[in-house]
């Protein structure tokens, strides 16, 4: 790659005591937590809406279950969709479009500015210290200044800019595909089938659901990658609405032509439906997702790494920042539909510790959401959005205590942060 040789000076956007990037389910967490805690807080989005997958990628329903008190339990509420299981067999996909206004509401903090449309393009560093991030504007390159700043953005960019190490994939780098959502409407409810995911046993005419689909794709009536249909229903089953969380591309990575072709197979799906499938004669898209629902990029390498033996064994740590996490151990085929393992691995209800929020080699930073660390196998269960929004909680109150302590991340009192977490009702200890 040939280089080019670019200084400027850039003007100062602002100076906070917490800078977010991402404004996902971790990362609008973390934010509130934050300001809630009285840090001086800036949340830094690079699309137009806040919620991340939760409203512009449209995935739902919101899977995985953490312990009680959080702010999952309150944004459930916020979103009115009723109280999930772990792997979502009674839980409903929310409604995208309130969602966006509800969060707009929950982030109205006095003390939390957000900043849309405004993507992190570099970290600013002094040696190994991370003191803001660099930005893009309409107005051009811009710096944003924090004492403490939060990786959120899911593909761990922060931590990658400010040199971080990082891991990705599993041993042979593939990692877990990408999913293009879209909603349905116009399904008789009455007749239709539902499906949750792999895990579900549901049936369609005496045969597996899931199963029909795979020898449907043998047959030629759906493209191969497309042989794992899921169709969860939403909050308006009522109204005859589905959403699915297909198209899926088992791909390494995600280049502009596959997106293309995601959502050029909606099309593909929509008309298998409608000639296959009971209750979907008159079905149509009505809308999908504005980007990619990312399961597996950057996991950022930090004090702790977790790892799937130990979310399957429940392990317990001292330094727990979020308590009862539960999800199975869920990897999609990185080389093509379905799931990558014969059996599905469930896991006992763990907890994730501090240290794996506290990046290596780099100070001031914290990380929330898919991108802390973890082993492959252990990331396929805490990535989920109900325990990316614990993890958001406890990193936005770690980095205003920060502030007010004085002190880096990595020398924190976790004994400070856990009493006051347990202060605002956070169970961490329950068995």
């Amino acid at each position: 790659m040939t280089t080019v040789d670019y200084k400027k000076n850039v003007p100062v956007l602002g100076s906070y005591e917490v800078v977010v990037a991402g404004a996902g389910p971790a990362g609008i967490c973390a934010a509130v937590a934050a300001a809630r805690s009285g840090a001086r807080v800036a949340l830094v989005e690079r699309y137009g809406v806040l919620g991340g997958n939760l409203t512009a990628g449209y995935v739902g329903p919101i899977l995985g279950m953490v312990g009680s008190g959080t702010m999952r339990d309150e944004l459930m509420a916020l979103l009115g969709v009723p109280e999930n299981d772990m792997i979502g067999e009674v839980g409903v996909a929310h409604d995208m479009e309130q969602a966006k206004r509800v969060l707009a509401e929950f982030v109205s903090c006095e003390n939390l500015d957000v900043f849309l449309q405004t993507p992190v393009v570099d970290a600013l560093m002094a040696g190994a210290s991370l003191e803001g991030l660099l930005v893009a504007t309409k107005e051009g390159l811009r710096a944003m200044e924090g004492k403490i700043v939060i990786d959120a953005t899911g593909d761990g960019d922060v931590a990658w800019f400010a040199g971080a190490p990082v891991e990705k994939g599993r041993a042979d780098g593939l990692m877990q595909p990408v999913t293009l959502e879209f909603t349905l409407d116009g399904v008789d409810e009455s007749r239709a089938v539902a499906c949750i995911g792999d895990v579900d046993d549901v049936e369609l005419n005496g045969e597996r659901f899931l199963d029909y689909c795979a020898r449907c794709a043998r047959q030629g009536l759906l493209p191969e990658q497309l042989a794992a249909v899921r169709l969860p229903a939403t909050h308006r089953t009522a109204a005859g609405e589905h959403d699915t969380a297909q198209p899926q591309a088992a791909l390494a990575c995600v280049r502009f032509s596959s997106e293309l072709e995601l959502r050029r197979q909606i099309d593909i799906l929509v008309h298998f439906f409608r000639e296959n499938l009971p209750g979907y004669e008159k079905c149509r898209c009505i809308a999908s997702g504005a980007t990619l629902g990312v399961r597996e990029t950057r996991r950022v390498m930090e004090e702790y790494t977790v790892t799937a033996e130990e979310l399957a064994a429940g392990k317990r740590f001292s330094d727990v920042a979020v308590h009862k996490a539960e999800f199975i151990v869920d990897i999609h085929n990185p080389e093509g539909a379905g799931q990558a393992e014969e059996r599905i691995q469930y896991v006992m209800p763990y907890d994730l510790p501090y240290r794996c929020f506290v990046p290596l080699k780099v100070e001031n930073l914290l990380t929330a959401g898919r991108c802390i660390s973890g082993t492959h196998r252990a990331h396929a269960s805490y990535r989920v959005m109900s325990i990316c929004m614990a993890m958001g909680e406890a990193v936005g109150m770690a980095a205003a205590l920060c502030v007010r302590e004085g002190c880096t991340p990595r020398t924190l009192d976790v004994k400070k942060l856990q009493a006051a977490l347990e202060s605002k009702g956070v169970d961490l200890y329950s068995k």
